[in-house]
């Protein structure tokens, strides 16, 4: 039977199916990027091969369409369908479990991107053949294109403000192979007269198990992730959220409990004390009587424990863009005992903005000291608070005298990454103090303690924290300024908001131990 004996059903299937196959092709690509850079780290450089990669892959898709003799054309468009919902439906869920079990984890990561680019690269140009003897060439490319668009907008805005944020990477992975899975099985209904009886019920319970398999996944979400984050994380997960901005997993073990951030540890509860005494204590130690303090980043409340052992202090600011982040303690009973529920503090403020938006407004308040305990700058986002035009808009925020202490990841796994921070922060004015401190979590950690002005030579504990630091006396804290032979300063360039140098350097870093 031939195209031009089926009725104008088809035209539905233009309009909506193509808004569907567009949204879903781009949410699969969105997804692969971001699990790449999720699991393995090295995000520009993931982002960037994924993105590559998917795009070739819908060449060739497109280009193994001409292959289709039109006779097979319905029953080909519904068979794609049914693989796209099937390989990109469970595509996030098989690769976290795959993680931590296939050593050749970015083979298969990379197999699944050019499958799914392939069968996606295949959909609209099956389609628009069978379309063609219903429209004029000039209307069927553009209203196809217009409406792949259109999907396309839908896509980018849906992903990042509601799909992930409500329902996780798996769900969102399983839902856009649902949505997949009912274009294949609709479409049996609408091209019906262009299927053979036999051939129409084949499609039908294949894709009736299709949607089978893809709701019970669906309706077992949370269970999946739950396992593939265990699995990727190494320990049970005991407590996880997905917010506007990131996904907070906690595990326990017997050492303790640990946070990640987008599957990144932000401490031990072991032995964060070690981390936080030595980012914060360096900075306020130098300071008689500290009053005002401002903490960038640190939504955990562990650094603003430290800070509220001063009982000089007035007031704390806190500037964290994540209210789930600076709230988790209310959701987690042992952060708020390890924290002391310090965020809860009647002398601190919270404010749940853009630490960098924050610090550039004109006429802000001023401060003593300043902690900034920002994630490690793994992509552009994160990478513009340690840039010089941030630097420069915090010195507006400083007291005379005023010191700064910041974390800057390990410079002896990424020394290039380290002392580019040393470098910028020289490069804005600022006099400059590296150290660093051994936290077994974490290895060897580096700090850069700050300042407009001089730095003393020796630091001494306030009276208040002599002999109550489970990890710092004062000659710890002089030694820890005291860099070995392995730790010495490499050549870098600075980290500005226009080639983000920092970025680079701690993706080729960091992605050889990922």
């Amino acid at each position: 039977m031939s195209a031009g004996s089926m009725n104008r059903a088809p035209l539905v299937l233009l309009y909506l199916n193509v808004l569907i196959i567009a949204t879903c092709g781009l949410v699969y690509e969105l997804l692969a990027g971001t699990l790449a850079s999720y699991l393995l780290g090295d995000s520009v450089t993931q982002f960037s091969l994924v993105i590559g990669l998917y795009l070739s892959a819908m060449g060739a898709g497109a280009w193994i369409s001409r292959f289709v003799v039109d006779k097979s054309l319905a029953r080909c468009f519904i068979e794609v369908e049914l693989g796209v919902a099937l390989v990109g439906g469970l595509s996030a869920p098989l690769l976290f479990a795959a993680f931590s079990r296939v050593d050749i984890f970015g083979v298969v990561l990379y197999g699944f991107v050019f499958a799914i680019g392939s069968l996606v690269g295949l959909e609209l140009p099956l389609l628009m053949r069978l379309l063609k003897e219903h429209l004029d060439f000039e209307d069927l490319v553009s209203r196809v294109l217009a409406f792949d668009y259109i999907g396309a907008l839908l896509a980018s805005l849906m992903f990042p403000i509601f799909l992930v944020p409500r329902l996780g990477l798996i769900r969102t992975s399983l839902l856009c192979g649902l949505l997949n899975a009912v274009v294949g099985v609709w479409g049996t209904y609408l091209l019906r007269p262009l299927l053979n009886r036999s051939g129409l019920l084949s499609l039908r319970i294949r894709g009736a198990l299709v949607i089978g398999l893809l709701l019970i996944a669906f309706a077992q979400a949370e269970r999946l992730t739950k396992l593939s984050e265990e699995s990727a994380l190494g320990h049970a997960v005991i407590h996880a959220e997905t917010t506007h901005y990131q996904r907070l997993v906690l595990t326990r073990s017997e050492q303790g409990f640990r946070l990640y951030l987008n599957g990144h540890l932000q401490f031990n509860s072991m032995d964060e004390y070690r981390y936080h005494e030595a980012l914060v204590h360096p900075a306020l130690s130098p300071i008689r009587s500290p009053k005002q303090i401002l903490v960038l980043g640190g939504g955990d409340g562990l650094a603003m424990r430290e800070i509220l052992r001063y009982p000089s202090i007035e007031s704390v600011t806190l500037v964290d863009i994540d209210p789930g982040m600076t709230s988790l303690a209310d959701r987690f009973q042992p952060l708020a005992e390890l924290s002391k529920s310090s965020l809860r503090d009647p002398r601190v403020t919270v404010i749940n903005e853009d630490a960098f938006i924050w610090t550039g407004r004109a006429n802000g308040p001023k401060f003593d000291a300043v902690v900034i305990d920002f994630p490690d700058p793994g992509n552009f986002a994160i990478g513009k608070l340690y840039t010089t035009r941030f630097y420069r808009m915090l010195r507006d925020r400083l007291n005379d005298g005023a010191m700064i202490s910041i974390q800057c990841t390990s410079p002896l796994v990424a020394p290039k990454s380290y002392w580019c921070i040393v470098s910028t922060l020289e490069a804005t004015g600022y006099q400059v103090r590296p150290y660093h401190a051994p936290v077994p979590t974490f290895g060897e950690w580096g700090f850069i303690l700050a300042s407009a002005g001089p730095i003393p030579e020796r630091l001494t504990l306030s009276t208040e924290l002599t002999g109550k630091s489970r990890f710092l006396n004062d000659d710890v804290l002089n030694g820890m300024f005291v860099l070995p032979h392995d730790l010495v300063r490499v050549k870098t360039d600075i980290n500005q908001l226009n080639n983000q140098a920092l970025v680079h350097y701690y993706d080729e870093e960091w992605g050889v131990w990922k």
